[in-house]
């Protein structure tokens, strides 16, 4: 077998940190991490595997959810894990434990092993290329505890719930608030010689209320999410906005069968992104359930509009220094000036497309989407007259055609400005239409997730009541 080696334990002053003692943080030390993920390598080709690679990881956390005041849940979680893959030539086998005792080692060994005997020969199946592993990379400061109590956390869910029944008297009831911390760690190692991981975390604080008038009841939310506790949101905050939110809902409308301007919100239009990437996706690509087949290199957003993955961006969400094979990760532009430059792909659906991987196994890092200067209320002011989506329900998107057909709801927008909120109408349009005819992307970017993404104003939709 290849001699395995750290090179995390070269270029991340955090992997040395942590690699010998446990700090508190989390029930292992990043050794002991390590050393499961070399056992399981080993045992597995002393069983015969011509390749092998595993996944180990621990994760601890904490939520509290507050609601009318009093304490409804609290839940805590401390979870380990561990995930291997092993190839029999081109025979590929997979089992999971979260048992990390020698008996539970073998037996998910054996496991693994005789699934790979088992299954038929797929000539894709396989490591990633060895000179595609990441050697050497940043620390990317993932990492940032949160020290807070279970108190504390109860007293910020109790401030975020109370700034939101306080914005209006007609906001009568509470779906609750949730603080939220978590921290994780894996360690991945394969037969080609790579050993690596790193830390990270994600906290959130959330708030969701209902409000209610002579026209009925509406409920609404808002959340704040960073790896970081200093960079969220003060919780009051968060509900303040989740009860503006909710009070401008109240006495919606339906509307008629219209075709029109529709503005996407910052987070919806981080929806439009997501299934551009599931389209520009290896599985959808070589399985031939894309609209996007023999789309690259051809536009497919309106022009101006481009996409830049920057997996190496500090503290973000989707920031990552190799993918989920060990591969290396780098910024790239996926799309520029409209034009399609490249896919989403891990080695398997690479090699079934005659490529080379992008650095994806286990889906896109950081998604960043270029922008104007206006920002909401300039949008609608250019929209004049239209739709301003702040919320989509349910299932509506065909990734094989394109065919985009959502329920939503938002605000009726008349001279440029909020004339009336709206609810159960239907959005219709087709992707490859919608991706071109985008008149403008807003300046007020969405970075709560791993698509950084303004308001989205598309030229022309279908709008109906449902």
């Amino acid at each position: 077998m290849t001699e395995l080696h750290a090179p995390a334990h070269q270029s991340s002053p955090a992997a040395d940190a942590h690699a010998h003692a446990s700090d508190g943080y989390f029930p292992l030390p990043t050794a002991d991490l390590e050393r499961v993920a070399m056992r399981l390598i080993d045992a597995a080709t002393a069983a015969g595997a011509t390749a092998a690679e595993a996944d180990v990881s621990q994760a601890v956390g904490e939520s509290v959810t507050v609601r009318q005041g009093e304490v409804e849940t609290i839940s805590y979680n401390r979870d380990k894990g561990v995930s291997l893959t092993v190839y029999v030539g081109r025979r590929r086998g997979q089992a999971s434990t979260a048992d990390f005792g020698d008996a539970s080692i073998r037996a998910t060994v054996e496991k693994a092993v005789a699934i790979a005997r088992y299954t038929a020969e797929d000539p894709c199946a396989g490591l990633a290329d060895p000179e595609r592993l990441a050697r050497r990379w940043p620390d990317l400061d993932l990492f940032h505890p949160w020290e807070l109590s279970v108190e504390q956390a109860i007293e910020l869910g109790r401030e975020a719930e109370r700034a939101a029944l306080a914005v209006d008297k007609r906001i009568t009831n509470s779906d609750g608030a949730t603080v939220g911390r978590g921290d994780t760690e894996f360690v991945y190692a394969n037969t080609l010689g790579f050993l690596g991981g790193y830390r990270g975390s994600r906290h959130h604080v959330d708030c969701s209320v209902i409000g209610e008038d002579a026209s009925g009841m509406q409920r609404d939310y808002w959340y704040t999410s960073s790896r970081v506790p200093g960079e969220l949101l003060p919780a009051a905050e968060v509900g303040r906005i989740a009860g503006e939110r909710t009070a401008r809902r109240l006495s919606a409308r339906k509307l008629g069968t219209v075709s029109c301007p529709v503005l996407f919100e910052a987070p919806e239009a981080a929806d439009l992104i997501g299934a551009f990437v599931s389209a520009a996706s290896g599985g959808s690509l070589y399985r031939r359930t894309s609209f996007l087949l023999d789309a690259l290199g051809t536009e497919v957003f309106a022009p101006g509009v481009s996409i830049r993955e920057e997996p190496h961006l500090p503290r973000a969400k989707g920031s990552a220094p190799f993918d989920a094979e060990g591969v290396t990760t780098a910024p790239r532009d996926v799309v520029r000036d409209g034009v399609l430059q490249g896919w989403f792909l891990g080695s398997y659906s690479a090699r079934k497309l005659g490529l080379q991987t992008t650095g994806n196994a286990g889906g896109a890092h950081n998604l960043v989407v270029s922008h104007g200067g206006d920002d909401l209320a300039a949008l609608m002011r250019r929209m004049g007259r239209g739709l301003l989506v702040t919320e989509q329900l349910g299932q509506g998107i065909n990734l094989v055609t394109g065919d985009y057909s959502r329920g939503v709801a938002g605000y009726w927008i008349e001279d440029g400005a909020i004339a009336y909120p709206v609810e159960e109408i239907t959005v219709a349009g087709n992707l490859k239409a919608m991706f071109r005819d985008i008149v403008a992307v807003g300046c007020d970017v969405d970075r709560r997730g791993s698509r950084h993404v303004g308001s989205v104003l598309i030229g022309g939709m279908t709008v109906a009541g449902q």
